[in-house]
């Protein structure tokens, strides 16, 4: 079996595709992905085929074009833009004498590398981990058994069998550790809700703005580079807006073409922020030709994360390089449906403000609700929303809880718990400004 070299900087670039070569910015995209993760690019294949080859994905023209590639450029490193089988990764990697790599692994290195706080680096960890245990191979031919002979027979397990036990076993106690960091930001998230402080979430594509945007409305110093996923580690200040009030602001990771489900499932806490934001602010590089794509992706892993429905203000960041002018764009209700802005001078970043905080009206009702006895655990579910003022207890063992939250949270939590509108009563409605200090 090929033993894996500990260095690798130098690599191919395999654009691989079964539905025609792909465009410019896909490959300005996968090329910078490489370059991110430190790779220094010694040469480049194109391979369009209708259906990938079960075998090597690529044609066997092509992979002697590849050899030839790695060869003159003296590469130690393979990186396919599509995604491979564990068994088409393992047989390049006999065939070719060098390491392979797909576009979830280069992205889960870059992520290795960009974690800092304990959070992100258990997160990237159990991603990894996750991808990893799809691609165990047999790498270790010396060895059948895990001991042998007189006297020190064991289990009778294969190391292959060893390796995919313990990397069990750490997933286990990775996904422990980030239960326990889920429960502190719910709980966290629970106090902003009883304190009336509403959410907004900053989410966009890699690379456009986002943590320059963060820096400039709070003064966070969260670590800005030109470059992609810059920053992954979560960040949550709070954002003061006109006439007093204030918000919490989150910062999420940012989003690509692609992005692995590992890293979806293992950032899943990060992430939620934008879930049960009040607000998204969805952050678009006006500069890039290609941003209606962009955007198109990033709702999509919205969506994967039940987050499209979250009401959104779009901020088309990058104004200075169009040399146009900061504005709003309302929508049908007069309300700040777009901003445009630039993060690096400032400009418009109080009308993204107003805009924020007029999007942010909403309406507080008080509600009374009838629950059954068999129903503790939507009675359970409220008093962790924040949103019981009082109690009463029935003679059947049921509860009359008196409600205070927002209209649209009221409604999500009776859809998502299947609760009938019958057993709501008694509606005393007030206007009530987002985070309004009372």
């Amino acid at each position: 079996m090929f033993e894996r070299p500990q260095s690798g900087e130098r690599a191919v670039l395999v654009h691989a595709s079964t539905d025609g070569l792909p465009d410019e910015s896909e490959r300005e995209e996968f090329a910078e992905l490489s370059r991110s993760a430190g790779a220094v690019i010694a040469g480049e294949l194109f391979s369009s085929r209708r259906r990938p080859d079960p075998r090597y994905f690529i044609g066997k023209g092509k992979l002697d074009e590849l050899r030839k590639l790695i060869e003159d450029g003296d590469a130690e490193l393979v990186i396919f833009g599509a995604a491979l089988s564990p068994s088409q990764e393992r047989n390049l990697e006999k065939e070719l004498c060098c390491r392979v790599l797909d576009r979830a692994g280069l992205i889960l290195d870059i992520f290795a590398q960009r974690a800092r706080s304990f959070e992100g680096k258990l997160q990237v960890e159990l991603a990894q981990l996750r991808h990893l245990s799809t691609r165990l191979v047999r790498g270790w031919t010396h060895l059948e058994r895990q001991k042998g002979g007189i006297g020190l027979r064991g289990p009778g397990e294969t190391q292959l069998e060893t390796d995919r036990r313990l990397v069990g076993k750490r997933i286990r106690q990775l996904t422990e550790r980030l239960e326990h960091v889920d429960t502190r930001r719910t709980i966290n998230r629970r106090n902003r809700m009883r304190a009336e402080i509403p959410t907004v979430a900053l989410v966009g594509y890699t690379n456009a703005g986002k943590s320059t945007l963060f820096n400039a409305l709070t003064d966070a110093g969260v670590y800005v580079q030109d470059q992609l996923f810059a920053t992954l580690d979560p960040t949550v200040r709070r954002l003061d807006l006109p006439e007093g009030s204030h918000v919490v602001l989150a910062d999420t990771v940012g989003f690509i073409r692609d992005l692995p489900h590992e890293l979806i499932a293992a950032f899943k806490s990060t992430l939620q922020e934008a879930r049960e934001a009040d607000l998204i602010l969805h952050l678009i590089d006006a500069s890039d030709p290609n941003r209606w794509q962009r955007v198109r992706q990033v709702n999509s892993v919205l969506k994967q994360l039940d987050a499209d429905q979250v009401p959104q203000i779009r901020v088309y960041n990058k104004i200075d390089k169009l040399e146009r002018q900061p504005r709003v764009t309302n929508n049908r209700q007069d309300k700040g449906r777009a901003v445009w802005i630039s993060a690096v001078t400032g400009e418009g970043l109080e009308l993204l403000k107003e805009a924020i905080a007029q999007r942010l009206q909403q309406k507080t009702v008080h509600r009374h609700i009838h629950l059954e006895s068999a129903q503790g655990r939507q009675r359970a579910k409220l008093f962790e929303l924040g949103a019981v003022l009082s109690e009463e207890v029935l003679e059947d063992g049921g509860w009359t809880l008196e409600l205070k939250m927002t209209e649209k949270d009221l409604r999500r939590f009776l859809k998502h718990e299947n609760l009938a509108e019958d057993q709501l009563a008694s509606n005393a409605v007030k206007r009530s400004a987002p985070a309004a200090n009372e």
